[in-house]
Order: C-alpha cells, then structure tokens, then sequence
C-alpha cells in the first residue's frame, strides 16, 4: 500500500493559485491512487429558504469533459450525496458507489441522488475522500479526492492525509481568491446599496443615513428600497436581516454620532 507523502506546506505557497494547487494535489494523490481531484468554496453555502447555493470558486482536475456543466448547469451540485453530507459533518469521510460506504453516507444515500451517483458509476469515478472545511463566517469549501475503478478498500487509511492536505490546499488560496468569488453570487447589490443598508443595520434612519453619506433623503430611500427589491424582501427590515444571512453588509465606520430628531 502506498502512502500519501508532504511535509510542511505540502507545496503550498501563500495565496497560491487555484488551479495550480489543485494540479500540485494531484502530483500528490497519484502515488496513493487518486486520480481527480476537485476543490470548491461557498461563501453561503444554502440560500435562507435551504437550497444549495453553487460555490463562486470552483477547480477541478481531471474530470470528463461533461461534470462542470452538469454539477453547475444541470443542477447535480443540489443532488450530490457528497456535497450534502459536507454540509453535515466537519471531519474527512470516504464514500464509494459500489463498495463499503461511510456511515455519514449511509445516512445520507437517497433515490434523489440517482442521477449523481449513476453518472459517476457510468465514468468509473466510483470511491474518494471528501474534506469539508467550514469557513469562518458561515461558508463552506470542500475538498475531494476520487479514484478511477481501482482498490476502495484502504480509503479509511488515507482519511488523515487528504484531511490534512485539504486544509493545506484551502489555507493557501483562499486569501488569493479575488473579491468576487469571496461574496456569494446568489443575491448582488450594488456598493451603495449594500453600504445603505449597513448603516441601516446599526439602527440609522434614512435621514442620518443621508446626512452620513452627503446625500439627499430621496436618494438613500431609493437605494433601500431597491436593495429590498433585489433581496426579494417583505421590507427594510427583513431586507437587513436577508443581507446578513448572505454576507451583504459592509463594516461601515460612522463619522459622527447618528443625528436624533428631538
């Protein structure tokens, strides 16, 4: 049996780029019998009503031509067995269609995963290890290594190693990511809606909100009630609240004390 070997960073530089991490985890992986590997970050992983989010960072190696366009075109992101347990454990598991499973899997397996898994049986990507790595501040990246057909019976073995080597891959090019694929794509607001509605969330009206910003009444009220649109909001209030769930409000210094109608 070959053994996963890296020491240190594992080759892993600062603010390395995606796609060249996920060629270098590969060189890694081969020895051991992994032969794709496959990286994705969510900055939301669910939307407030508890549908999968696709991920705004996503690198795969390795894998049919057809997968990315299915996963994120054809809905199989939302139906992948795999990704839903990720949602629910935070510790490495293997999963194998054909073999043993891992009980977090056995849980998980459902008819509406059907589609997923036979694509993958019909590709012979039949075994992996999944990392999921919980993000501070409520996202989700995930990391998995898949074998080709091959021997699942040593997958338990590696569970520490592709752990490991995860969070190595995932530390190093999340600070390098660029700003778009740091906030989610679910729900966009544009810089001075999502500032309004910050100086919302720490209590202002829309007349201090005005004052703060140099702007007049009318135009903070009409950057909220768009927000609120955009957001698919009930009102200003639900619309503040829908912004934090997706990570929409900015820290916003205030200049002054808020001014208070006597």
């Amino acid at each position: 049996m070959v053994s996963i070997v890296f020491s240190g960073d594992g080759g892993f530089p600062p603010r390395m780029n995606l796609e060249a991490a996920v060629a270098k985890a590969v060189d890694l992986l081969t020895p051991a019998g992994f032969d794709i590997v496959a990286y994705d970050y969510s900055p939301v992983p669910l939307s407030h009503e508890g549908d999968f989010i696709l991920p705004s960072a996503l690198a795969m190696r390795n894998v049919p031509e057809d997968m990315e366009m299915l996963w994120c075109g054809q809905g199989y992101y939302g139906r992948d067995p795999v990704m839903e347990a990720a949602r629910h454990v935070t510790q490495p598991f293997y999963w194998s269609h054909g073999g043993r499973q891992s009980p977090i899997m056995e849980k998980i397996l459902g008819e509406r995963h059907a589609p997923v898994v036979d694509y993958l049986r019909s590709m012979r990507m039949r075994s992996g290890i999944t990392v999921p790595i919980p993000v501070a501040g409520g996202g989700l990246a995930t990391f998995t290594a898949m074998r080709l057909e091959g021997c699942d019976a040593d997958l338990e073995r590696h569970l520490l190693a592709v752990g490991h080597l995860g969070h190595l891959l995932h530390d190093a090019v999340l600070p390098g990511l660029p700003p778009e694929q740091l906030r989610t794509t679910f729900m966009q607001l544009s810089a001075r809606e999502r500032e309004c509605l910050s100086l919302c969330a720490l209590g202002m009206t829309a007349k201090e909100i005005a004052h703060q910003l140099q702007r007049s009444v009318p135009t903070v009220t009409l950057h909220l009630t768009s927000a609120t649109k955009k957001l698919r909001a009930r009102n200003r209030f639900h619309a503040v609240a829908l912004a934090g769930y997706y990570r929409l409000l900015d820290r916003v210094e205030t200049t002054e004390p808020p001014i208070r109608a006597i």
